[in-house]
């Protein structure tokens, strides 16, 4: 392994680190309504549990209304009740051959604890890099030991996977900022 293989690898790992509080804050509700908010729904589909996503067309009807179309009528009760025991604290109500998901507003102790939430969740983004940081540091202490690389080379490489981590706190710092305000805007 060289050393452009360390940096790659921890730059690599970095990034899964990023998309997945990405996708953990997509989870987090806010006042307003977005689909991202039943992505993890599961449907009992045939037997078999299945994303909401695979059984209905999910849209947003307004600011604060989820639309949820089954794909089949006959799943209009099941994906209700899904959606209903999911615990997220909705309440679907179907009307035709849609649901409409209506996304009640945050209290503010709700808003601040959802801030909690978010910060908590930075904050294992945060341990993921430095974690990567700290194995990409030993892998190039590794490489010195076993002479090959340079102690200098290291060095450069060490300051590089810094700076690479300064990068991915400061985009982690950039993402809960911007997911707070989404929180805190009434």
């Amino acid at each position: 392994m060289s050393l452009a293989d360390v940096k790659k690898n921890a730059q690599e790992r970095m990034n899964k680190s990023i998309e997945t509080l990405k996708a953990d804050l997509a989870k987090v509700r806010t006042g307003r309504a977005h689909t991202g908010i039943l992505d993890h729904v599961m449907v009992e589909y045939y037997g078999s549990p299945t994303p909401l996503t695979g059984v209905a067309n999910v849209t947003l009807i307004d600011a604060r209304t989820i639309g949820v179309q089954p794909f089949e009528k006959k799943m209009l009760t099941t994906v209700e009740k899904a959606i209903r025991d999911a615990d997220l604290g909705l309440n679907p109500s179907s009307f035709g051959e849609m649901i409409r998901v209506p996304t009640p507003p945050l209290t503010e102790e709700r808003r601040k604890e959802m801030v909690k939430l978010v910060k908590s969740e930075a904050e294992d983004a945060k341990i993921a890099v430095r974690n990567i940081r700290r194995d990409a540091n030993e892998q190039l202490k590794k490489m010195v030991k076993d002479k090959t690389a340079s102690e200098d080379d290291e060095r450069r490489a060490s300051d590089e996977v810094q700076k690479l981590t300064d990068k991915f706190v400061a985009d982690i710092d950039k993402l809960v900022v911007e997911k707070e305000k989404e929180i805190l805007t009434v």
